[in-house]
């Protein structure tokens, strides 16, 4: 039989349940078997007599068998098997006196205790490796590695002249000398499970490993049939010897295995790029991670097998970056709306916003189609810039539509736009009386004028621009909505329409209709704007704010909804490192806004230990303070109530599932939140073994009853607010809180991302040290939007010293988020901040790391440009090219950043 990295292990291996216990670990290919790498190597077993030997650590050494006896267990059941072994021999080659110790295996299978009665039967030599202990005064292993040396290699023979040599038996090594070199190497360890160990997962991939290469055997089967080429699990779950030692395994150290295995796996990364870099071929860097010689030798291989990941990866991003250009996409050259926008605005852009509208403008005005990803701290302008695009989209005669995570973000983001619309004419001329009492900084104006629209049921309703603007040509709201976007196509306002899951069915069929006809418009989605009812035939441009929080195939749905791929812009105030960025969103253009806009002051961040109750008094009088000052303060609770059973079991994990819900079942993800981050950010090791498990997460009902009863607060109204909450109540509660009726807001982390209420100045976050930095950082970045001081206070259970306690330093100790990112990608890892399937959790990447490995996916990307740009279909280089196609076609997710 042929075997390749394709061929399944079902098919070389007879023993089901082992291969069932592979697939789980998710093992079902030769191929994955050798790319299922160990997480490190055991340091090599040092050689010792057994007069040497140290009670509790590891030892190798040769014995011969003196005898050897089977024992029932009458009372536990099974058997158990003792064997004496001596050492003389051996023990003379470490100028000592020999000595006598016993080997003791249990095990419930008598098929298990007669083969290994067969490998220890009298006169063998054998080979051991295990910890020695002491009982009744007599040096002990307990189920050691054994290791078989064949008959001519030892005394044995002659002494022991009249033990039958059993023909069916398969020796592990042929020398004394190679089973100690074999048994005392480095000893890779994999992560196993309760179906199968380490040893077992090693054993199968080093025999992957000599069949690839033509000199191994078939993979074990049953115990009682293959039993004497590898020991077996035993059923009470030990781990018996020689699992890592099969028959040749000595050999693996020559040319032969090497030479069959490179024909087998050929190498992937150009000569040029190996050599330049000192890199193994791929084969030898198997081999020595699998069946490593040394510490050193298993460091290289790693290093190997990460910088071929790095570069694979590198050259399909580079790929997909260019074959987009190949695309067509709707060319955006009018600027004047745009422009006309810019000139409204009742403040001066900074340098980066100019920068990036500027450098958007060029990339949209082509015909192919624009990815770029937007990255800007909290406050930084992003919703500026994605509002000059959608102009820019508008202003050529197309459709724009703004993506948002939930729907109070959309529903805000839909008041802003609107206002900032309405700036662009009229205003300075007094042609709208109405429109000096309506602030665009004032969330209170904006949402009541959202709800008054809302309430007037005409068809404008919640899809059109909802502001009471009046201007020349300007139409009634009672007039057919198609024939208002179509005049306002015509002058000089764009309608902007809101899509959400929770809108009435008349109005989301309007707001479909409205897209579904084709005019300019701005429309501002939830997740409804993934449905396949949402149509919009000339849609030029898809910005996707706090790309994070949704579905890699959900944001790629709306690029193939028409023939025409749309623009792209992808906002993230998520702090990310350069280094990520430019590995997870390696296909698209990156833009960073890092300047903020003029005014604002640095937010003050306290750790307020819950148990000091003297700095909980305070904290809560210095917020009374604030309200009296005409303030207003967030109160950040990770459950919804204390009932909530949804805590810790929801299936998410760090930054990339935090608050991800649609509208109709907000909740769910929601509730869960701070939970899931504690599983993804608070190391386990903080709870410690068989420390008492954590207090129970605070809740909103639970939190919003114990603030009004306290003396600090008396007199002042509460609100609370979580996904749970239905649409009129989300904009009732954020309008009376941001007009003061309510000043104090005790929600969920619904308001983690957008929310826009200038008069908050202070934030109080209780269960601080469950949440991940990133999202801390972008809390605390709910308040100082208004010019005022402010402050964020983290309410913490953590220990003093402890990793949750060192995170929430970080937060504390600076308001920059590339930093902050750095940190979360340090203490959480990329899966946690990134989502697995842009940080390699589900992808074909599995050594190469974002924080440490920056200066490899550099100089891979680097290098990977160069060999593109002089072969762009990789036509020189064939294996690379197999290998940047299997891992783009099993990663269109990783390689889909939109």
């Amino acid at each position: 039989m042929s075997i390749t990295l394709n061929t399944t292990m079902s098919s070389i291996m007879t023993n089901k349940r082992r291969v069932g216990a592979l697939k789980s670990l998710g093992v079902v290919t030769v191929g994955d078997a050798l790319t299922y790498y160990p997480f490190r190597v055991a340091d090599p077993v040092p050689l010792r007599a057994l007069r040497e030997a140290r009670i509790g650590e590891r030892m190798a050494f040769s014995a011969s068998v003196r005898g050897m006896r089977v024992v029932p267990m009458n009372v536990r059941r099974g058997y158990r098997l003792e064997a004496v072994v001596d050492d003389g021999d051996f023990a003379v080659s470490r100028h000592v006196a020999g000595a006598a110790a016993r080997l003791v295996f249990f095990s419930y299978k008598k098929q298990y205790v007669d083969w290994l009665s067969m490998r220890l039967r009298s006169g063998a030599i054998v080979v051991i490796a295990g910890e020695p202990s002491e009982f009744n005064g007599q040096l002990q292993f307990t189920h050691p590695e054994i290791m078989t040396v064949a008959p001519g290699s030892g005394p044995a023979d002659g002494e022991y002249s009249g033990v039958v040599q059993m023909s069916a038996l398969k020796y592990d090594a042929d020398t004394v000398e190679a089973g100690l070199r074999r048994i005392s190497r480095p000893r890779p360890v994999y992560h196993a499970s309760s179906r199968i160990s380490s040893e077992h997962i090693h054993e199968s991939i080093v025999q992957c490993i000599e069949l690839l290469a033509g000199t191994g055997q078939d993979l074990p089967g049953d115990a009682a049939t293959e039993a004497p080429q590898t020991m077996k699990p035993m059923e009470d779950g030990g781990i018996s010897g020689a699992g890592t030692a099969p028959a040749g395994a000595e050999s693996r150290s020559g040319n032969a295995v090497a030479v069959g295995l490179a024909r087998a796996i050929p190498d992937v990364l150009p000569e040029s790029v190996r050599e330049s870099n000192h890199l193994l071929h791929r084969a030898e860097a198997f081999l020595a991670i699998h069946d490593p010689l040394s510490t050193a030798d298993f460091k290289r291989a790693i290093g190997t097998m990460r910088y071929e990941e790095a570069f694979v990866s590198q050259t399909a991003l580079l790929q997909s970056r260019s074959n987009v250009r190949k695309d067509v996409a709707l060319p955006c050259a009018g600027v004047a709306l745009r422009d006309r926008f810019i000139e409204s605005l009742p403040f001066p852009l900074t340098g980066g916003q100019r920068e990036v509208i500027d450098d958007i403008g060029v990339d949209m005005a082509r015909e192919y189609p624009m990815q770029r990803l937007l990255q800007g701290e909290v406050g930084s302008g992003k919703t500026v810039v994605a509002v000059a695009a959608m102009l820019q989209a508008a202003g050529s005669g197309h459709q724009a539509v703004l993506v948002a995570p939930t729907q109070v973000l959309a529903e805000q983001h839909h008041a802003t736009i609107s206002a900032m619309l309405c700036a662009i004419d009229g205003v300075e001329t007094g042609d709208d009386p109405s429109r000096d009492a309506l602030s665009p900084n004032d969330p209170a104006d904006l949402i009541k004028a959202t709800e008054s629209a809302a309430d007037d049921g005409d068809a404008k309703g919640r899809t059109a621009v909802k502001h009471p603007v009046k201007h020349s040509g300007a139409r009634s709201g009672k007039q057919d909505g198609a024939a208002h976007a179509q005049s306002d196509a015509n002058t000089r306002h764009v309608p902007v329409i809101l899509l959400t899951g929770g809108m009435k069915l008349a109005a989301r069929r309007r707001a479909l209709a409205l897209a579904a006809s084709g005019d300019p418009c701005i429309i501002v989605a939830t997740h409804a704007a993934f449905s396949k009812t949402f149509q919009a035939p000339n849609l030029a441009l898809v910005v996707i704010d706090e790309q994070h929080r949704f579905g890699v195939e959900q944001r790629e749905s709306l690029r193939t909804k028409n023939d025409v791929v749309p623009h792209l812009l992808v906002m993230t105030a998520t702090p990310i490192p350069r280094t990520a960025a430019m590995t997870w969103f390696g296909d698209l253009d990156i833009s960073w806004l890092t300047e903020l806009p003029g005014g604002r002051k640095p937010i003050r961040t306290f750790i307020v230990p819950e148990d000091d109750g003297r700095m909980m008094g305070s904290m809560f009088a210095h917020i009374r303070g604030r309200i009296d000052a005409g303030e207003r303060a967030y109160v950040v609770c990770p459950r919804i109530d204390a009932d909530d059973e949804s805590d810790g079991d929801d299936d998410t994990s760090g930054a990339s599932q935090i608050g991800v819900y649609d509208d109709s079942d907000a909740y769910r993800r929601e509730s869960a939140t701070a939970a899931a981050n504690t599983a993804a950010s608070a190391p386990s090791q903080e709870d410690g073994d068989g420390a008492p498990s954590r207090p129970p997460l605070h809740s909103v009902a639970e939190i919003e009853r114990r603030l009004s009863s306290l003396p600090q607060f008396r007199g002042v109204r509460f609100a609370t607010l979580t996904g749970r909450d239905d649409d009129a109540t989300k904009q009732q509660v954020m309008a009376d809180f941001a007009d003061g009726a309510t000043p104090v807001l005790v929600a969920t982390t619904v308001i983690e991302v957008g929310v826009d209420v200038p008069q908050a100045s202070c934030i109080v976050i209780f269960d601080a040290d469950r949440y991940g930095l990133s999202q801390l950082h972008q809390l605390r970045g709910r308040v100082g939007r208004g010019g005022t001081d402010s402050w964020a206070f983290l309410i913490s259970r953590a220990e003093d010293g402890g990793p949750a306690q060192q995170r929430l330093q970080v937060i504390q100790g600076t308001l920059d988020g590339a930093q902050i990112a750095q940190a979360d990608l340090e203490f959480r890892g990329a899966g946690d901040v990134l989502g697995d399937a842009q940080s390699g959790g589900k992808s074909g990447l599995k050594l190469l790391r974002v924080v440490k490995d920056a200066k490899i996916i550099a100089d891979a990307r680097e290098r990977a440009g160069r060999l593109l740009a002089d072969d762009p279909d990789l036509s020189g280089e064939v294996e690379l090219a197999g290998a940047v196609l299997d891992f783009t076609r099993g990663n269109e997710t990783f390689l889909t950043s939109s």
